[in-house]
């Protein structure tokens, strides 16, 4: 082990140029624009699994974008380990609030990484964090210390819902045979404190369409007599959350998991500072379900937000139009017990019933997940427990995310398989939006990290 930590050190400027060419390709899954990037992105994490020294690697296809694996196996009386992870990313929008290019990576100090950090679309989200799983890869095969067998299973659509992974699993369960998948692609509550991710929110995501009039009127001559989709549709989304908070759709919150006084006293134990939290997002104040925590309503609590909407004139300038239609992108984060299926289901009869009358609706659902809560008696937990211990020199928290990672209760019931969700990012680190970056401290930690996982795991099991 001594021998791969000194070759991560040796190597630490070389790992950091191969992460930042990886960054330059602009992998968007959601953009058939990009398709050609995406491949070019598979082709490349592909050829670094080669060099670092998997076997039988492969670019395979599937009806969306591919899935590259590769593989090691030492010993088939060890454990087998796979790596999950994803290269794609998500869309750069909007272009001008990056400080700089989303596919021209720099470096920067700030006040939050002052080792520096990388500013680019898919640092955190999860090309770095995936690349680290290569880079520990690599030193322990040019040190010949790798103590069990390896398998990686990188995919490009995590970030349109893993829409064919799926069929890729079912099709594929011998290939992918393993003991537990091992992912990166959850955050630590801070440098400072380690921690590592034992649960996850579910995901029932819809687009709505409300539809007026039979085209777009003037605002003078028809206003006031006939209604406006994008004022009913703002209406009808208000009437989805009551005044403390609590979402209205009937059954909503049937199948709720019901956490106990003593879990939530544990889960708010962890280090938080609203002033902080407050001043790092640029606001006055927090706002969520009453009677809840900020740690609380951001893990075991579901939501229900607006992530898009449009209709009518945008453009520069005024057009004093009444539109013809109004559209939303909403989002569901789900909890314990709820299934997206469901609450899927239930919106969609609800938004039709507050429908009034001088519009119709059509609800569209997109992807979902199922939400996940992991154990923590076991030895694949306790490794990676162990190793944050080891590099971090102290003990890592548990704690519960409010993010959503659909392929993991995909794994459990396909592969009959747990995750384990070991990531290095920082909830700061701005994924999903203009200037998202990740910290040279985060990734260097994770490449350090990693082996001892595999070290302390393969112990654990003999």
């Amino acid at each position: 082990m001594q021998a791969a930590q000194q070759y991560i050190k040796d190597n630490q400027d070389r790992f950091l140029n191969e992460l930042l060419d990886l960054l330059r390709i602009p992998s968007v899954s959601a953009d058939p624009a990009y398709k050609e990037d995406v491949q070019r992105t598979a082709a490349s994490v592909a050829d670094h699994l080669q060099k670092a020294g998997a076997d039988n690697v492969e670019i395979i296809p599937t009806a969306g974008h591919p899935i590259v694996y590769g593989e090691k196996t030492i010993d088939a009386t060890l454990p087998t380990v796979m790596v999950y992870g994803h290269y794609d990313v998500q869309p750069a929008d909007p272009i001008d609030l990056w400080d700089s290019g989303p596919f021209d990576p720099v470096v920067k100090k700030t006040e939050a990484h002052p080792q520096g950090a990388i500013y680019a679309r898919g640092s955190c989200d999860d090309k770095g964090q995936m690349f680290m799983h290569v880079k520990a890869f690599e030193a322990m095969m040019a040190t010949n210390s790798l103590p069990c067998n390896i398998k990686f299973m990188i995919e490009g659509e995590e970030e349109v819902g893993s829409e064919h992974l799926g069929h890729f699993l079912e099709t594929h369960k011998e290939k992918l045979s393993c003991d537990v998948i091992l992912i990166s692609d959850t955050s630590i509550i801070d440098n400072d404190t380690p921690s590592i991710t034992t649960g996850l929110r579910g995901l029932s995501y819809v687009e709505v369409e409300v539809v007026g009039p039979n085209r777009d009127l003037h605002s003078g001559v028809y206003g006031g007599a006939v209604g406006n989709p994008i004022n009913v549709l703002c209406e009808m989304i208000a009437g989805m959350m009551d005044e403390n908070k609590h979402i209205t759709i009937p059954g909503f919150y049937d199948d709720v998991e019901v956490v106990s006084t003593e879990e939530r006293v544990e889960m708010n134990k962890a280090p938080f500072n609203l002033e902080h939290y407050q001043k790092d997002l640029g606001i006055n104040a927090v706002r969520g379900e009453d009677g809840y925590t900020t740690a609380e309503r951001t893990s075991i609590r579901p939501t229900l937000d607006v992530n898009g909407i449009w209709g009518g004139y945008i453009g520069e300038g005024a057009k004093t139009v009444l539109p013809s239609k109004a559209f939303a992108k909403i989002s569901m984060r789900l909890v314990p017990n709820q299934s997206p299926d469901k609450i899927t289901e239930l919106f969609k009869a609800y938004f039709e019933s507050i429908a009034p009358a001088e519009v119709k609706v059509e609800v569209r659902p997109h992807h979902g997940g199922e939400p996940v809560v992991t154990p923590t008696d076991t030895p694949e937990y306790q490794a990676a427990h162990q190793a944050m211990e080891k590099t971090f020199g102290k003990a890592p928290i548990p704690k519960r995310e409010g993010g959503s990672i659909p392929i993991v209760a995909l794994f459990e019931s396909v592969l009959g398989v747990k995750s384990v969700l070991m990531g290095f990012g920082l909830d700061s680190d701005a994924i999903h939006s203009p200037n998202e970056h990740y910290g040279l401290f985060n990734y260097y930690k994770g490449i350090e990290t990693i082996p001892y996982y595999y070290q302390y795991y393969t112990a654990l099991k003999s």
